[in-house]
């Protein structure tokens, strides 16, 4: 690993005024990488909560700065909204004697297929593979095809690997829709694992009423129990439902992989 003693790091999230478990994961892993001692600082911005995008970089005092997006696609926040208030320019923006380095978002490591099996195995560690269906489940939207994308790829990472007797994808806003699951899956044991860097609105209120194991939004994730209570008897099948797969604390790692890639694709070849 290249030596970044001297260097910043800024993650950028989405966060919410609504649900206080939104900025949680952002926070979290941040706190992880200061623990290891691999950057001179490290920052935390959000798009709904402060500290905001706008300030952020006028508190980073390095000159050398990696920012990473805590999104799981690429999308409108990653390509619109967060260059915009950012002011950068591309991969690379020279401002005020900084070298700010727009990383790609978490979500884009091929360790996220990792960390999708091994939250599945956490979930539900004695169900048979061969006697399971594996549903990784996003938001998708018709607006933005990354959005879907995403998911599409892990999914099919995750068949090629033979592990699981069906895998497949959702969709809370396009198909195939999270509430058609039962009609989409054959397996009498089904683990869905939300696609999300957070446990926000739509995985601790949305999905699990779509899914049928609650009538009615329920409270915050920290404060309730959908993640606690599997299996869950639905529609002659055993559901089991995991959090958010951006909550893994091995995220830190995605994170740091992220710059790692950012710096082979970009910061060597730019020095030929």
């Amino acid at each position: 690993m290249p030596d970044r003693s001297r260097s910043s790091l800024v993650l950028v999230g989405h966060g919410s005024t609504l649900n206080p478990d939104s900025s949680a994961p952002t926070f979290q892993h941040a706190e992880e990488i200061v623990r290891r001692g691999i950057f001179a600082e490290v920052y935390c911005s959000f798009w709904k909560e402060e500290p905001s995008l706008r300030e952020v970089l006028r508190m980073v005092e390095g000159n050398d700065v990696y920012v990473v997006p805590n999104f799981i696609s690429e999308g409108y926040f990653t390509a619109t909204v967060i260059p915009r208030e950012l002011e950068l320019d591309g991969p690379f923006t020279h401002r005020s004697g900084k070298v700010i380095k727009y990383c790609e978002p978490v979500g884009n490591d091929p360790r996220m297929v990792d960390l999708l099996l091994h939250r599945a195995r956490t979930v539900a560690p004695d169900v048979p593979p061969e006697r399971t269906s594996l549903l990784i489940v996003a938001h998708g939207t018709s607006l933005n095809e990354k959005s879907a994308e995403a998911a599409q790829f892990q999914a099919r990472a995750i068949r090629g690997k033979g592990i699981y007797a069906e895998v497949s994808e959702a969709y809370m806003e396009e198909a195939p829709f999270v509430a058609e699951w039962a009609k989409n899956t054959s397996q009498p044991n089904v683990i869905i694992v939300p696609f999300f860097i957070a446990d926000g609105l739509h995985s601790y209120q949305d999905i699990p009423v779509l899914l049928g194991m609650e009538s009615a939004p329920t409270a915050a994730a920290s404060q309730q129990e959908v993640f606690r209570r599997n299996p869950y008897p639905l529609k002659g099948r055993a559901l089991y439902y995991a959090s958010a797969i951006g909550t893994e604390p091995w995220m830190a790692d995605v994170i740091l992989d992220t710059i790692d890639r950012f710096d082979r694709k970009y910061l060597y070849d730019s020095a030929a």
